[in-house]
């Protein structure tokens, strides 16, 4: 037994050097729709598949809808895996990514040899499928990706059992400054689809001198639409009260568009209080609106805005940046596994 036991981990310890271990990212099926969220777990694959790993987007159903509907080519080198049927196949080398949403399958995976990371982006999703008392911990999961600072602290008040990494989230190349001058068209974009539809709904019967203003709302478009009508605009509203990162207006600010959001409760690191604007109450929101609105007309809108929006995007389009983020937290987590196996080699050796 223990010679087998020897042989499987030096088998171990070189699919691991030679950076042949699987790393399955559990991904859910947007159904052709653009979701900032998954775009993070993608481009985080793609910059392992780029340095050499193996990462494998894993789904629940057979028919998952590529993303080439709303990201086009980029990620279609990305090999894809459902588990429908149960033929998952894990070795003990291996790496399971699970979003933080997701804990229902972190139950079912819980015996499966393999390492285990939380990748959480949304502290209001973790504990929704959690049973009470359940942590990480319970289920195997020593080990937590998240994308801020904040969210790293608010994870280890609960969590105390989870090393935890950030890896700060890029935005898009696609978003670039506009180059023609913005049309009379406002971007809104909620977490919660009602409130930007009743939002636009309200703008125009309290404010009917404005109706010939568009409002867009964002949902449903392709990454490159997106960024179109980004660019079409002259100024965008954000509504998510509990987002902890803020793509959108983010996103915004790289297209030279200035934002009117609300404040969620989760902060993010980057807002304050010049470079965009910024509402504490959801009901103070069209009145800002309006006198954006008239401001923008009577071109009154300070230059300050839109600069500083710019350079705080800036701040998240590096591209180097990330991957060191990246391939630092998954080398860490590669290296402490291969030790443990380098370990586990040498005890077994010495008991033969």
């Amino acid at each position: 037994m223990d010679i087998q036991t020897i042989e499987n981990l030096e088998k171990s310890i070189l699919t691991l050097e030679n950076k042949e271990a699987r790393i399955y990212f559990f991904v859910q099926d947007t159904k052709g729709n653009a979701k900032a969220s998954i775009r993070y777990i993608y481009d985080f694959a793609m910059v392992l598949k780029n340095k050499g790993y193996n990462p494998i987007m894993l789904h629940e159903q057979s028919d998952y809808t590529s993303t080439q509907s709303w990201a086009g080519e980029k990620y279609l080198d990305l090999p894809h895996q459902p588990i429908e049927g149960g033929n998952l196949a894990v070795r003990p080398e291996d790496l399971l990514v699970i979003p933080e949403i997701f804990a229902f399958v972190m139950e079912q995976v819980k015996n499966l040899p393999c390492g285990k990371v939380v990748l959480t982006q949304a502290y209001d999703h973790i504990f929704e499928t959690l049973q009470p008392g359940v942590s990480w911990a319970d289920y195997g999961f020593l080990k937590c990706i998240t994308t801020s600072e904040n969210l790293k602290k608010y994870i280890s008040v609960f969590m105390k059992n989870c090393s935890i990494d950030v890896v700060e989230p890029k935005i898009s190349e696609v978003f670039t400054e506009q180059e023609a001058p913005a049309k009379p068209i406002v971007c809104v974009h909620s977490r919660e689809q009602r409130d930007g539809i009743n939002l636009i709904k309200q703008f125009y019967l309290r404010f009917p001198q404005y109706r010939w203003i568009t409002f867009r709302d964002m949902r449903g478009l392709s990454e490159s639409d997106f960024s179109k009508s980004l660019k079409d605009s002259f100024v965008s509203v954000w509504i998510d009260p509990t987002s902890s990162w803020g793509s959108f207006p983010l996103e915004s600010m790289k297209s030279g568009v200035p934002v009117i959001g609300l404040v969620p409760n989760m902060v993010p690191s980057w807002m304050d209080e010049k470079n965009g604007v910024w509402v504490q109450k959801q009901g103070e929101m069209l009145d800002v609106i309006a006198d954006f609105v008239l401001n923008w007309l009577e071109d009154n809108i300070t230059d300050e805005l839109y600069r500083l929006g710019s350079e705080t995007a800036e701040q998240f389009c590096d591209e180097v940046k990330f991957e060191n983020q990246v391939l630092e937290s998954i080398n860490g987590i590669f290296e402490a596994r291969l030790q443990n196996f380098k370990s586990q080699l040498e005890s077994h050796k010495e008991t033969v």
